[in-house]
């Protein structure tokens, strides 16, 4: 059952709320002690520390992005080579964020949750 925080924060983007729910449902599974808070702009997932969010982020020119989109954001120490990265940026040394945006249920897929599994691992290992 998504909370109020959660129906509202996707009011305007109600046809991306099914490939939320799937990201949720799969990062509560594989990590259990994760925080979700809803913000303005963001849903942000904390262990120790912020590990991923989600949010409506434009990684795309307009005519690029689907109708219905996620996008999702992890960060790690070292960048992603992956076509699916849309945006890397290394805020800090050694620190990259990765923008990664979702259209299709298909894309929460085993290579992405590795992905977010080893974002929260490394929040965790931060001081």
């Amino acid at each position: 059952m998504l909370d109020e925080a959660v129906l509202a924060f996707f009011d305007k983007h109600a046809e991306a709320l099914p490939l939320y729910e799937r990201l949720e449902a799969g990062v509560r599974e594989m990590i259990p002690d994760v925080t979700v808070r809803v913000q303005k702009s963001q849903i942000s997932f904390y262990n120790r520390h912020l590990f991923a969010c989600v949010s409506f982020a434009r990684v795309r020119k307009g005519r690029d992005c689907p109708k219905a989109y996620i996008v999702v954001t992890i960060g790690l120490g070292y960048r992603l080579d992956s076509p699916r990265v849309d945006l890397a940026t290394e805020p800090y040394p050694n620190r990259w964020t990765h923008h990664i945006l979702i259209s299709q249920p298909g894309e929460i897929d085993e290579e992405l949750m590795a992905w977010i599994r080893e974002a929260a691992a490394f929040s965790d290992s931060k001081r």
